[in-house]
């Protein structure tokens, strides 16, 4: 048996290499209150624009993202998006060695999605591009660095975008000397013909490319095993995996049966990149030694994670290990913090991918029917929940002698383990101002049995922008009275 929490342990210590075709993502988000008088067609007032590294550069961007480490070779033109990209593969800090090969006269490749964000919908998509192969002094500059940096990596990447870079000639150079090294090598294809990925040990396309591959519609289970089985063939792979979104994967492994696994049921925001992601996560863990279908179980929770977040996203070691792993096993070390500056690089993360913090508190003594409501009430009015957790010290000073009954330790793993919950964070204050104040959230939840103007923290969220919830009370339900009731059975039972 695959043992994951020890896998994850070792995933800084990988170095994968990536070669294929980079591109700019730029998102530029807003929201559709009306339609253009000079045509039919939606005005989007713009709030805020975001720049990633696309393409085969964002396989290296979740690569590193997991804490591994990347080798990437591109191509691009002598442009100012070629100039944005090599600034923000600086801004990796290492983390992916970038070798851009330039080749005069062409356009790097550059993607401007315009996305309603109320409806998380895109709107159009203007490319800017240069689909043509690569000229031969650019094909051996990228065989020479591809080559250069294959006997220190553990696994290498393909991502093909049919932009120009993978080659036939390219291709065939990094495989063939992948193999002479015993590297495993994974394929994200593209185009029709896949016999130029002879030899690779893993190829991944979607259900709709494996269709095109073979030459006919697959859409069964039983369709899809059978074509990725000759697909297998044709490329002499040891394995495909075949994505099939909303449905989860398939992989076939010469010899056994075919595997289907179903995807996280989670909501989708974005599928940008999500396929970029299902490579990474391969290739990083085949470098491992990963058994196929351990490394597959990786990938489908990983895509969970990527296609619920907007833009071209990446996946953490964490978030991936929350997926995997279940959830009470992870409370403590994960999703509980007592030191704020913890609270802090965790609120960078989430805000870095654009996700809307909400936020509630309490002592949560005994958790009963009432807070689980809550809580997931909250969660549903949000993209992370952090729940502020009174220590201690102040749950005593607002509840009196004897409380609180279960230590603040005990309570933070209580709520750690229920899913709406992101993170625990506990404070010695008696109210969570200064908490409030820190994580600035964008919708502060309490119960209905407080007015909105007496909720500790609503004129600071409000001033910023956000909003206060109410939610309705489950009756007969709350700690103080669970606590008198259970009192007369004690003394009975001690009398």
């Amino acid at each position: 048996m695959f043992d994951f929490e020890e896998a994850l342990k070792l995933v800084a210590k990988q170095t994968v290499l990536c070669v294929g075709d980079l591109m700019l993502d730029d998102f530029v988000y807003g929201e559709v209150t009306r339609i253009s008088p000079e045509a039919p067609t939606p005005v989007l007032a713009v709030a805020r624009s975001e720049v990633e590294i696309g393409g085969a550069g964002n396989v290296a961007r979740n690569i590193a993202a997991l804490g591994a480490h990347c080798i990437f070779v591109g191509l691009t033109g002598k442009d100012d998006a070629s100039r944005t990209l090599a600034d923000a593969f600086a801004k990796l800090n290492g983390a992916v060695v970038p070798h851009l090969v330039v080749e005069p006269g062409r356009h790097t490749t550059r993607k401007v999605r315009f996305v309603s964000e109320h409806h998380s919908a895109h709107l159009i998509r203007a490319d800017w591009e240069t689909a043509q192969p690569a000229s031969a002094a650019s094909e051996t500059a990228v065989i020479a660095h591809a080559e250069a940096a294959l006997p220190h990596c553990g696994a290498a990447v393909l991502s093909d975008y049919a932009k120009g870079v993978l080659t036939p000639r390219v291709i065939r150079a990094i495989i063939d000397r992948a193999r002479q090294l015993g590297k495993p090598v994974v394929v994200d294809p593209k185009g029709h013909d896949y016999s130029i990925y002879r030899g690779a040990t893993l190829i991944t396309p979607n259900r709709a490319e494996l269709g095109a591959a073979v030459h006919r519609p697959v859409t069964s289970e039983a369709e899809i095993g059978k074509a990725a089985a000759e697909l297998a063939r044709i490329v002499d792979s040891e394995a495909v995996l075949v994505t099939r979104s909303e449905e989860g994967m398939t992989l076939h492994v010469d010899g056994h049966a075919p595997l289907h696994i179903p995807a996280y049921p989670v909501k989708v925001r974005d599928v940008s990149g999500a396929g970029d992601t299902v490579a990474a996560v391969m290739a990083v863990l085949l470098a491992m030694k990963a058994p196929f279908d351990s490394a597959m179980r990786a990938a489908n929770a990983a895509a969970a994670v990527v296609v619920g977040k907007r833009g071209t996203s990446t996946v953490s070691l964490t978030e991936l290990r929350h997926r995997i792993l279940p959830a009470a096993s992870l409370a403590p070390g994960d999703k509980i913090v007592f030191d704020w500056s913890m609270l802090d690089e965790r609120l960078k993360e989430w805000r870095r991918h654009g996700l809307r913090v909400g936020f509630t508190n309490g002592c949560f003594d005994l958790i009963h029917r009432g807070h689980v409501k809550l809580l997931a009430e909250a969660r549903a009015a949000c993209d992370r929940l952090v729940v502020g957790l009174n220590s201690d010290a102040s749950t005593t000073r607002l509840k009196g002698k004897g409380r609180p009954i279960n230590p603040a330790e005990g309570r933070a793993e209580v709520l750690a383990a229920l899913e709406a919950v992101d993170l625990v964070v506990v404070f010695e204050e008696d109210t969570p101002i200064e908490l409030i104040k820190r994580v600035r959230p964008a919708v502060l939840v309490k119960g209905a049995d407080y007015r909105r103007e007496d909720v500790v923290g609503h004129d600071v969220v409000e001033k910023a922008g956000g909003t206060v919830m109410l939610v309705e009370l489950v009756p007969g339900h709350s700690t103080t009275a669970m606590v008198k009731r259970a009192q007369p059975a004690k003394q009975t039972a001690e009398d």
